[in-house]
């Protein structure tokens, strides 16, 4: 186990995949993509650095846009090789300066060992005996990404880091993020590692994805139905912090969704504020349901995006049988159990339709299933 990647240890199971498939040599290259503080720079700079001090590679190249958060606009070589390099050794520092002598970083730089490129300035270059670091690739130019790929030259790896999470939920059009991630997903020697909201080892990563969402429902441009159900849910519940509503009555009879089970409408509220929404025998949510005529169901925003799901959901015993529900790239990705899959896609596949068409327009955000084995114990559990 090289030195580096043994001190910064795997802290949950997609740290742990992401570090497997770093020191599997069998992928010529890695595509990790996940919200911000999963670990993403930290593993990547943490490999490279490991392997040309071992010797295994000749030079560790990273690319990475540095990008100025107040004017948007990116700073390159050319605006001035000083402020690019303070930059660029800043991030390193704050990345990885807990779990290695900086002088030893500074040697591998002036030693040409590592070396860090402007994504602006690759023409004429081959990346040969190397590993290749591609980090924050949403903020790259598309052009740039494909600049990087074609120069990856023989006996190279190619690391490329992503968050496609942060710019689906703030409305990004063609992510390139997420577009990567699509072309790593079936190139041949690649592997693809998605890191979700579990795999945030920095609270204030998770807070501040809460608050993005939040901040993203709150701006909904609300249906004069929506906004019914709004004013009511005011008056009634006037101690409630609605975040938002979100009402679906067309999109269950376009996908013939006609189970009593399924609401007409979501109040999303703060966390804690459910019982201030429904009050303490459900009088306030009835009333709400009485002025309005729509069947009503609250529910608290969290990072627990498996109550969104059960809350809308056709089969009302489906959700014992959800895994998880977690970002994969810039979908949410539902596990659920292979012996109910169906059950959970509905005939013609109308309740997962009907979910991801909610879902896109609570959160801009899709939604697929994944099919998950049971053990055998839980299998014996499933027949009793």
């Amino acid at each position: 186990m090289p030195i580096l990647m043994e001190k910064v240890r795997p802290l949950t199971p997609g740290q742990e995949e992401l570090a497997n498939t770093l020191l599997n040599k069998d992928y010529a290259i890695v595509g990790v993509f996940g919200p911000t503080g999963t670990g993403k720079s930290l593993f990547g700079l943490a490999y490279g650095i490991d392997v040309i001090v071992k010797g295994d590679y000749k030079k560790f190249f990273v690319v990475k846009p540095m990008i100025d958060i107040v004017t948007g606009e990116e700073i390159t070589l050319a605006r001035g090789s000083e402020q690019f390099m303070t930059l660029v050794k800043a991030y390193l520092r704050d990345v990885i300066g807990d779990f290695i002598d900086w002088s030893k970083i500074e040697e591998l730089i002036s030693n040409g060992k590592l070396v860090f490129v402007d994504s602006h300035y690759l023409k004429g270059r081959t990346f040969d005996d190397a590993v290749i670091f591609m980090d924050e690739v949403q903020s790259l130019k598309p052009e740039s990404i494909i600049e990087v790929l074609v120069r990856v030259g023989r006996n190279s790896r190619l690391i490329v880091a992503g968050d496609p999470v942060f710019q689906s939920l703030q409305a990004v059009e063609q992510d390139p993020a997420a577009l990567i991630r699509d072309v790593l997903i079936s190139e041949e020697k690649s592997k693809v590692v998605d890191l979700g909201i579990k795999d945030i080892v920095r609270e204030g990563a998770k807070r501040g994805l809460r608050l993005l969402i939040e901040y993203r429902m709150r701006l909904r441009r609300l249906s004069e139905e929506e906004k019914k159900i709004l004013d009511s849910a005011r008056i009634h519940s006037p101690d409630a912090d609605v975040v938002t509503v979100v009402e679906f009555s067309e999109e269950k009879k376009k996908f013939e969704i006609t189970t009593e089970h399924v609401p007409d409408a979501l109040i999303i509220v703060k966390q804690d504020h459910l019982g201030r929404l429904v009050g303490r025998g459900g009088e306030r949510i009835s009333a709400i349901e009485k002025d309005t005529g729509k069947r009503i169901r609250g529910v608290e925003l969290t990072l627990e995006f498996a109550n969104l799901i059960r809350a809308i959901h056709p089969v009302s015993w489906i959700w014992k049988h959800i895994v998880d529900v977690d970002f994969a790239g810039p979908q949410l990705a539902v596990k659920v159990y292979e012996d109910v899959v169906g059950a959970f896609l509905g005939q013609r596949g109308n309740y997962i339709r009907f979910i991801d068409t909610v879902m896109r327009k609570l959160m801009n955000v899709g939604v697929r299933t994944i099919e998950v084995e049971r053990t055998e114990g839980r299998r014996r559990r499933r027949r009793r």
